[in-house]
């Protein structure tokens, strides 16, 4: 992959290998131009178009035919795969230190500095207790918590403001507005409310915007991810997404709780 494609690109840094080559005319940083998704698109089908194809010489043939091949000779094994869904995007997200969080009355989780709410928090039999919790890296507006053998998606307050913003762009602004605040007050703890505040300011846009274009162009590839996992269960023949709720045993996907509510004032 590297000598046949990504190191013909445009902008590759095989020329830094020489340092003293390299002049302000042929430095590969003035000379990018792809983006993150057109690279994963381009990569994509030199994968599967041309290198998957082409006769490897320790196969005797080509990835492709040895895949379907190796299909052939032991089947398909439908019992180990695991489905590209709701279901396995939460279980790979990232969670807290300790993988969960105590549940407070009418605030709900705190993760990462954040409270989440969802209805199923009013159970007097959740109330208090501690439950497993996933945050989604790429959206600080929702999180998950594991309540009653379900997957509850929970919504953060001001999620208006926190809704979209990864982890690393409100880290980022985390760290701003503490170096802010240091010139002014000794204060440094800091609330989501205020978080998000400054999230909304000027000095915020010009910090932020940068990792905001990088989180635009990771978006774009999980949507072409995602819209290819279509056409995939499409071509199998499966049309269910999310189906009734599971327990962790459960190998099906599972169901996202019915928790509309965003999280209002308190």
């Amino acid at each position: 992959m590297n000598t046949q494609f990504i190191y013909n690109l445009q902008g590759n840094t095989q020329l830094t290998r020489r340092p003293r080559l390299v002049t302000k005319a042929t430095d590969p940083r003035g000379q990018a131009i792809w983006s993150l998704a057109d690279l994963f698109s381009q990569l994509s089908r030199y994968a599967y178009e041309v290198y998957d194809i082409a006769e490897h010489p320790a196969l005797g043939t080509s990835p492709r035919q040895a895949y379907v091949a190796g299909f052939e000779l032991t089947g398909q094994r439908l019992h180990r795969m695991v489905r590209y869904d709701q279901q396995l995007m939460i279980l790979t997200m990232p969670t807290t230190r300790k993988g969960s969080a105590k549940v407070l009355p009418s605030r709900g989780v705190k993760i990462r500095n954040i409270y989440y709410w969802s209805e199923r928090f009013r159970d007097p039999c959740v109330e208090g207790r501690s439950v497993e919790v996933r945050y989604n890296p790429f959206d600080a507006g929702t999180a998950y918590a594991f309540v009653r053998e379900r997957w509850e998606e929970c919504y953060s307050e001001c999620f208006d403001v926190f809704r979209g913003r990864s982890e690393k762009e409100v880290s980022l602004a985390s760290e701003e507005l503490r170096r802010v605040r240091e010139r002014h007050s000794r204060q440094r703890s800091l609330s989501a409310r205020q978080l998000a505040v400054f999230l909304e300011s000027v000095e915020a846009q010009e910090a932020l915007l940068v990792q905001r274009w990088f989180d635009r162009e990771n978006q774009s590839v999980r949507d072409l991810l995602d819209a290819e996992s279509i056409v995939r269960d499409g071509q199998q023949g499966s049309s269910a997404r999310l189906a009734e709720p599971v327990s962790k045993a459960d190998s099906g996907p599972a169901e996202i709780g019915g928790a509309t509510t965003i999280y209002g004032s308190f």
